[in-house]
């Protein structure tokens, strides 16, 4: 009996011991499962890193950019301007006109720039009268233009110079107009890539193709070297009627040259039409260039923009695309991510990027560059002009007001953006006709 009181005791102690355990795995399990619950839900502090819970899709990409808070991302800039010095365009007259400008070069404390410059008795007829187009009337901004360079020790007041790249006698390459110029810096001689045109833009489209002269000196003169040095694509090819905008880049001890190509277009349509990027590599200035098998490298963007930068390329879209109004990277120079979003950004972008040409490994982008406005006219008196830009895509320079994202513009700017003739609709927009 002794025996058995004693066992029993020993069995109620077990059971108080096993009770008391459970209780407490039961209680740091209900903590356990609160700490959970707590974090999976997105932290007040901003992690630096993507936290391991569950995300929306729009958390998830931002970790996909440089910084998920876009203050901190070094390929976010606000864009500011300033009208450039030392440029008549006759009085407005739509007869003067300045656009397209190539990145700027510092030679010897004097920057450079080269551009498309139209000097002509009337301003441009339009691309849909092409066909009445003469040798004295464009019919495009570009049109009847040849190649002019200026100047500057500021990047603000410039000095023309003169005519770097004329148009040659017909019927050689670009007797219609050359335009569009870039510069390539390479083993120290110049290079200027152009489009050259046999016939007024409008005709058949921007039919042209991408001719290059070199020079000794930034003063030239410049020696004709060649004529389609970017070969146009196959018969139905996204590329196989224009390789516009060329603008070349020392990479991996090669020479990229990206182009820009709109298809879906002409000649049986004008507004549905798509704009595309290629890049076309080689080992020497004049060729020959093989393209990128994954060409269109670049979907978005208008005039071309890219630059070195880290151990890679990057590059800003404008105008056209479903990515328009972007800045993205890629590591290998053709295979382009999202890097931001930008507003206001410079049309035809040509920044002062100094390590283009060098092969950097480790490229620090640029606070300034030259861009143009197609609108600086009328209808009537179309014209372009070339203006500066300021902004902060440099490693080398930390200015918070370009990464402040608060910009607000006065409301004439979008009231300046009105329906037009919708307006003059006193039945509203939406009214039946009768």
């Amino acid at each position: 009996m002794k025996q058995f009181k004693t066992s029993l005791k020993i069995g109620i102690k077990l059971l108080l011991i096993t009770m008391v355990v459970s209780c407490t795995k039961t209680e740091q399990t209900v903590e356990q499962v609160n700490e959970k619950q707590a974090e999976s839900v997105f932290p007040f502090k901003l992690p630096a890193k993507k936290p391991n819970i569950p995300l929306s899709a729009s958390s998830e990409r931002m970790f996909d950019y440089p910084t998920p808070r876009v203050q901190d991302n070094e390929l976010f800039s606000q864009f500011k301007y300033t009208r450039l010095k030392g440029f008549d365009y006759n009085g407005g007259d739509g007869t003067v006109s300045r656009r397209d400008p190539s990145r700027p070069i510092l030679v010897n404390g004097t920057y450079y720039v080269w551009y498309t410059k139209r000097h002509t008795i009337v301003p441009p007829i339009g691309w849909n009268r092409a066909a009445e187009a003469t040798d004295k009337i464009p019919s495009t901004d570009w049109d009847l233009a040849e190649i002019w360079y200026a100047t500057s020790k500021d990047g603000i007041t410039w000095k023309e110079e003169g005519v770097a790249i004329s148009r040659p006698e017909k019927p050689k390459s670009g007797w219609r107009s050359v335009a569009t110029p870039d510069i390539l810096v390479w083993k120290g001689k110049y290079y200027l890539y152009y489009q050259a045109f046999d016939e007024p833009s409008g005709l058949r489209g921007d039919l042209c193709p991408v001719s290059v002269s070199s020079a000794d000196s930034p003063n030239g003169p410049w020696t004709h070297r060649g004529d389609k040095v970017i070969p146009f694509g196959k018969e139905n090819e996204w590329d196989h009627k224009a390789t516009h905008d060329p603008q070349p880049i020392v990479h991996n001890g090669k020479i990229y040259v990206y182009y820009k190509a709109a298809y879906n277009k002409w000649p049986d349509n004008r507004t549905n039409y798509a704009v595309g990027h290629g890049l076309a590599i080689a080992d020497n200035p004049l060729g020959p260039y093989t393209k990128h098998p994954l060409n269109p490298v670049m979907q978005s963007g208008h005039e071309t923009t890219y630059w070195p930068y880290k151990g890679g390329i990057a590059t800003l879209a404008i105008k056209d695309g479903n990515e328009r109004e972007t800045i993205q990277y890629a590591e290998d120079g053709a295979n382009f991510k999202l890097a931001s979003s930008v507003s206001l950004v410079p049309t035809a972008a040509a920044p002062f990027v100094a390590d283009a040409f060098t092969d950097t490994k480790d490229g620090r982008g640029f606070t300034w560059g030259l861009s143009h406005f197609i609108n600086a006219g009328t209808a009537k008196k179309g014209y372009s002009i070339i203006a500066r830009f300021d902004c902060d895509l440099s490693l080398d320079y930390n200015e918070p007001a370009y990464k402040n994202t608060g910009v607000w513009h006065k409301p004439e700017v979008y009231f300046a953006q009105g329906t037009g003739s919708i307006n003059k609709n006193p039945e509203g927009r939406g009214a039946k006709q009768k």
